[in-house]
């Protein structure tokens, strides 16, 4: 299996038209059948465990991150032949595994690793053969996150890793994490942090999980006791970490602000598409009030997909993710959340009470209800709304900086919890 043979002189033409002969010659014949039904007929003939198999094949093509260049496992085409084949891409669901190393480490890796790392780690990601997640918050450090005492100490040639991470997504089922520690405490809290790219695979790292109220797993705490990392998986120089860890914060804002991110589409149930098809499944398209808030959430679903195509444009042009990530975040946390709760009011008293088998996927809670739970998350991760509001009162409308009488204070004399 090879990659593509585009080049950043290739045209938008010649890329869609190269991808859609990839699709016919790489995408199973049942999936491109189904394509033309939608999402759900894709998923009815390709199961979780197909696509994860498949996968490698996608990923050795280059169209996973066709903008990044060939050595890092990209095609190194421009922003507008990027768009050509994400255009042609799209009808067949090829979601993106590994997002939180495609849209985490890399944004790091560009602005602020060495060759050398993009090399080793970035082709791995794009294939899914490393998965990443990120442990930067900690029991006493959350929207702090800049007064975090996770310590690294240096031994000769590498870096000796101790304290607490929590809140960890997918940490149970990664190979590596980037890493933020503090590495001076005698310096201003955001002064003595450093960048690391973490093996979880190690002695000294214990992964536990913490389970959802609907049952399932996405976030971990994370204990580090003598963990180690090799100086050359040190990101940025010594103490530059709260710069270097920003590249990852405003593209993880991106990647959970919903669709058109590129990134995580919906943490959190379906969208308002499928709140429409159950309205008239449960025959409630006639009710004034709930046409009014479908309406709603199709409107507003639609703006942010629009915005975030923006967002996603400069990403692709070469600018890294700024302030205005934080508008889509804030946004898309909330509207999440109130179309969930309108998918679990349209069950209506079956949101209440049920049976095992009435649930559409065969778990314990319908799937509604499921999604509402678990969209409480959105205004939390990802950095707290109260967080994002503050970043865009003071980088986007230019109001002054929230006050930390602490922020100048060498770290050991912080109050900490």
């Amino acid at each position: 299996m090879t990659a593509l043979a585009l080049d950043a002189a290739s045209s938008p033409t010649d890329a869609a038209a190269m991808t859609r002969d990839w699709v016919e010659s790489h995408v199973p014949a049942a999936w491109r059948a189904a394509a033309p039904e939608g999402f759900d007929a894709i998923r009815a003939v390709r199961s979780r465990a197909d696509y994860e198999a498949w996968y490698p094949v996608f990923g050795a093509s280059g169209l996973v991150a066709p903008t990044w260049p060939p050595d890092c496992g990209g095609l190194g085409v421009s922003a507008a032949a990027a768009r050509a084949i994400d255009a042609v891409l799209a009808p067949y669901n090829l979601g993106r595994l590994n997002p939180l190393g495609l849209n985490l480490c890399a944004p790091a890796l560009f602005a602020h690793g060495t060759d050398a790392q993009r090399r080793r780690f970035l082709p791995p990601i794009v294939r899914n053969e490393e998965r990443w997640c990120q442990l930067f918050s900690e029991p006493g450090a959350g929207s702090d996150l800049a007064s975090l005492a996770t310590r690294a100490t240096r031994d000769g040639d590498e870096w000796v890793v101790s304290g607490q991470k929590v809140w960890t997504t997918w940490a149970h089922r990664s190979d590596f994490a980037v890493l933020l520690a503090r590495t001076d405490p005698d310096v201003a809290k955001r002064r003595g942090l450093t960048y690391f790219l973490l093996a979880l695979h190690q002695p000294g790292v214990d992964v536990r999980p913490l389970r959802h109220l609907t049952g399932e797993v996405d976030f971990n705490a994370v204990f580090l006791d003598g963990a180690r990392v090799p100086d050359d998986h040190r990101v940025g120089a010594p103490g530059d970490g709260w710069r270097v860890a920003n590249a990852t914060l405003s593209a993880e804002r991106q990647m959970v602000a919903g669709a058109g991110s590129g990134g995580v589409d919906r943490i959190g149930g379906s969208g308002a598409a499928h709140a429409v098809a159950l309205a008239r499944r449960r025959h409630r398209t006639r009710e004034p009030v709930l046409r009014q808030r479908l309406a709603a959430c199709l409107a507003e679903e639609r703006l942010r997909a629009w915005t975030n195509d923006r967002a996603r444009a400069a990403r692709s042009a070469g600018r890294p993710p700024g302030p205005e990530t934080s508008v889509g975040k804030v946004h898309s946390g909330e509207l999440n959340q109130r179309l969930q709760l309108l998918a679990a009011d349209l069950l209506g008293a079956d949101a209440t009470a049920w049976s095992d088998d009435e649930a559409p996927d065969g778990g314990s809670l319908p799937y509604e209800v499921r999604g509402m739970l678990r969209s409480r998350a959105n205004t939390i991760e990802g950095g707290t709304s109260e967080v994002n509001r503050s970043i865009v009162g003071e980088r986007v409308l230019g109001l002054p900086r929230e006050p930390d009488p602490w922020r100048d204070v060498p770290w050991r004399e912080v109050p900490r919890s």
